[in-house]
């Protein structure tokens, strides 16, 4: 494993990345309609180490005077303790500064947690002014499995899943769960990296990839892996290293985020 760094005014601070090398990976699962296991050729590749945080957005922000798609439309997706699994409340207030919701706090301090309530196009518009670019469905694969080809980096079983994942260990969503000291996201770094020193593949946020898999019907239809601190054992257990999320291009969660790959 390599590990750089770049410094410049598009991430507007110290960005990590990790230097994935050039080779053929396995990535898949048996039992996975849309994901079989198969093997990928892979130019390396250098992630960043954490997710993109709310200061580096804000950064793009205020140089470009960008307006998301949650501020235009109006359309973002939040939630709040007490809300049957699998549902989320539409709140035209909610955008990045304020991602659950005007009514239950902004980011001020938590400029160093993931940004969320963005969509896929709003993360592509940073990329093109940061200079850098989603990773493929196969990169962020083969970096999240760090050399493995278990469910997860650090073994087969979920018991584990605390040590490295801000995730939601409630039995279900009608109480808050903060056992892991948060609610909703983590500053990001909070918990152990994998072996090859990326932090929060699992949890905290979705991240999206660019990239389409068998199943998709609309050109519309884009996919994040790695689940979210809303994703609990027994609800949307997708954070391991196969599984896809699927969201509209134009739709903002309030678990949903993304990390880069430099150009």
């Amino acid at each position: 494993m390599i590990i750089s760094c770049l410094v410049g005014l598009a991430v507007g601070f110290d960005t990590k990345f990790v230097t994935i090398k050039a080779g053929t990976y396995r990535v898949g699962k048996s039992d996975r309609l849309y994901r079989p296991v198969h093997r990928v050729k892979l130019q390396s590749f250098q992630l960043s180490a954490y997710e993109l945080t709310n200061v580096e957005f804000e950064t793009f922000v205020l140089a470009t005077h960008y307006w998301t798609d949650a501020e235009r439309l109006h359309n973002a997706m939040v939630f709040e303790p007490g809300l049957k699994e699998f549902r989320w409340i539409h709140d035209k207030t909610a955008f990045w500064r304020f991602p659950n919701g005007v009514t239950r706090g902004g980011i001020v301090d938590k400029m160093n947690h993931p940004v969320t309530s963005i969509s896929f196009r709003d993360a592509l518009a940073y990329c093109k002014w940061a200079k850098v670019r989603l990773p493929s469905l196969d990169e962020w694969e083969v970096a999240c499995r760090a050399g493995t080809t278990t469910d997860y980096f650090f073994g087969s079983e979920t018991k584990d899943i605390g040590k490295y994942a801000n995730v939601w260990h409630g039995r279900d969503h009608l109480k808050p769960d903060t056992s892991d000291g948060y609610l909703y996201t983590s500053p990001v770094g909070s918990f152990l990296p994998s072996s090859w020193g990326l932090y929060d593949m699992y949890g905290n946020v979705f991240e999206f990839c660019s990239g389409r898999v068998a199943g998709d019907k609309r050109s519309s239809t884009k996919h994040s892996r790695g689940g979210s601190w809303w994703c609990s054992k027994n609800s949307c257990c997708f954070f391991n290293s196969v599984d896809i999320g699927s969201v509209n291009e134009r739709g903002s969660f309030s678990n949903q985020g993304f990390r880069v790959v430099k150009l």
